[in-house]
């Protein structure tokens, strides 16, 4: 992937970031509290739940924590299973298998999928633990990644196990040896007694490279703001190209890649931010029409531009002109009206919704490595 990484390495130019090979910093310092309270907790957690983007597996740790964590009893949950591509999760399994590291997939909103979680900590605790009253188990990840989703399911699961918690906002554990003040949780089992943590603040990630910062971006885990839409835009489609994805959509939609369209009952402007799951009701069927019409739509441009593309998608120079072309193919596709600068900046924000929310298929960012 020549091409890609060598898009990669002259953003940091454009982006403004440290080129000399240091940490780069994208938050401001006040964070730092929330990282020195997490460790504080650290030190007092049985059993540490981290939490992870299925998309990003390695991406989304948080590296600085790595060295404390790797002495804790811990489940790597990763997140959002349902937008990673299960032909590849299961590699993904296996390496952490290989490494000797629990790892379950999970979708923080599915209670069965939660379920299935504190089923293995509590039988990791109880295979381990069995002197101790008390247990306390922590929830970790970087922005974006479902924990506040996944601590709502606790939450819900718990109240269910032990209603008496309703009265209470949450139940108190506590004190505790070397803690100052008690800490709040949910129990989640007795016998013995299991208590998941809140975590306090939201955990930094730390970002030792760009293009780590790039995948972390692109998954929502760094605002967007601070990377810019079409920066991140930019590099999703090198990602999209560099693998040869639009021609597996042309395999798996070909009848609807030929032009071959469901046409709506009525025409229908859909704002696409109702994609997200805060969403309280269900799309109509004209609305899923207009979106599954966009998608196939974006799918048959960035085809197409790919394919008739004479260059060499491994030179940097070549990719850069693809992915021009394929900006303009994507603002026809998306029918945004032409504004230079703005209807790029659409284009882009269309094209990250419909990566985030799914729409464009199942993916996986980080290539799995040797164990």
């Amino acid at each position: 992937m020549g091409g890609l990484k060598g898009l990669v390495k002259k953003g940091l130019g454009e982006m403004g970031f440290m080129a000399d090979g240091g940490v780069i910093n994208w938050f401001p310092g006040h964070m730092a509290a929330a990282t020195h309270a997490i460790r504080q907790r650290l030190k007092v957690a049985d059993f540490v739940i981290e939490v992870r983007d299925a998309r990003i597996p390695l991406s989304s740790a948080h590296a600085d924590l790595q060295s404390q964590l790797s002495g804790k009893r811990r489940v790597i949950a990763l997140n959002k299973k349902d937008l990673a591509n299960p032909n590849i999760m299961h590699k993904w399994i296996h390496y952490f298998d290989s490494c000797k590291q629990d790892c379950v997939p999970i979708s923080a909103h599915s209670k069965s999928s939660v379920k299935k979680l504190l089923d293995l900590v509590e039988f990791k605790l109880k295979e381990v633990i069995s002197r101790e009253p008390t247990l306390l188990v922590m929830v970790l990840g970087v922005p974006n990644v479902g924990k506040s989703a996944l601590i709502n399911s606790i939450h819900q699961i718990a109240l269910s196990r032990f209603p008496v918690q309703e009265k209470m906002k949450r139940a108190t554990v506590g004190p505790l040896p070397g803690v100052t003040q008690d800490i709040a949780g949910y129990k989640i089992a007795h016998h013995p007694s299991i208590y998941v943590l809140d975590t306090p603040g939201v955990l930094v990630p730390s970002i030792p490279d760009i293009e780590t910062g790039l995948k972390l971006a692109l998954a929502g885990s760094v605002k967007d703001s601070v990377v810019g839409e079409e920066r991140i835009a930019q590099y999703l489609l090198a990602v999209l190209n560099t693998r040869g994805t639009p021609i597996h959509w042309k395999h798996l939609n070909n009848r609807r890649m030929e032009g071959i369209r469901y046409e709506s009952e009525e025409k229908h402007e859909y704002n696409l931010k109702s994609l997200k799951r805060k969403r309280i009701n269900p799309p109509n069927k004209s609305e899923v029409v207009y979106i599954e019409d966009l998608v196939m739509e974006v799918q048959r441009a960035l085809y197409v531009t790919l394919t008739e593309f004479k260059g060499n998608i491994e030179e940097e120079g070549d990719l850069e002109d693809l992915i021009e072309q394929q900006f303009g193919a994507l603002q026809k596709a998306m029918k945004i009206p032409h504004k230079a600068s703005e209807g790029r900046l659409m284009v882009s924000k269309k094209f990250l919704t419909l990566f985030r929310t799914g729409k464009l298929g199942p993916f996986i960012l980080d290539d799995v490595p040797h164990p």
